[in-house]
């Protein structure tokens, strides 16, 4: 018979990969797990963003003969491109600023083109499946026009350097994100807010991992 007894060091190692554990953090926390893009870089430009934007000048108010009595800015907010080379989803950083920009009390938002799509599917919806009371059918049509459109990019450039005597066996990594936003005037084409962050990273590792 053969003996199937697995080695005390096997067994051992075995029941110490098998043991895990998961903790909820601090989502504030400075994020360090590697020089990609983090939690921490998004948060950063995000504040970044919204201070500018609540201290512009140019953005107060925005007037014209159809605003009214409300004179806070209607914004729109477009699209971040995605000009690294990794995979990012930049609307987390809209996200985050639609979300603190609405809490200010200082800008009116239009819906995202993820919520005009649905907001086309709903009225479609209620104007054409003949289950809505015909008197509480919504229509287009009534929406409120933006006056200005925010858009932006976030870019960033990667350098590295191999282990040498004269980098005393370190190699280096470094990466350098660019985020620049601008908000332009949609009946004039005139950017009347444009702001930019720069965020650093690198990390240099020894022969033994150092």
């Amino acid at each position: 018979m053969k003996n199937l007894t697995l080695p005390l060091s096997l067994l051992s190692l075995t029941a110490l990969g098998a043991c895990s554990s998961i903790n909820y953090d601090d989502p504030n926390k400075v994020e360090t797990v590697n020089l990609q893009f983090g939690s921490t870089d998004l948060q950063s430009m995000a504040d970044k963003m919204v201070q500018s934007l609540l201290s512009s000048p140019g953005l107060q108010y925005i007037d014209h003969s159809g605003k009214g009595e409300d004179k806070r800015p209607v914004l729109f907010t477009g699209n971040v491109n995605n000009r690294t080379g990794e995979h990012i989803d930049t609307s987390s950083i809209t996200d985050s600023i639609r979300t603190a920009l609405l809490k200010s009390g200082r800008f009116r938002l239009n819906a995202s083109n993820q919520g005009q799509d649905e907001l086309g599917s709903q009225v479609r919806f209620q104007m054409e499946s003949g289950r809505v009371d015909p008197n509480l059918i919504r229509q287009f049509g009534k929406q409120i026009g933006a006056d200005a459109v925010m858009y932006g990019n976030l870019r960033s450039i990667e350098k590295e350097r191999q282990r040498s005597l004269e980098s005393g066996g370190k190699k280096t990594e470094d990466v350098y994100y660019k985020f620049t936003l601008e908000v332009v005037n949609i009946e004039t084409s005139e950017v009347i807010w444009m702001e930019e962050k720069e965020i650093r990273k690198s990390k240099k590792t020894g022969l033994f991992g150092g």
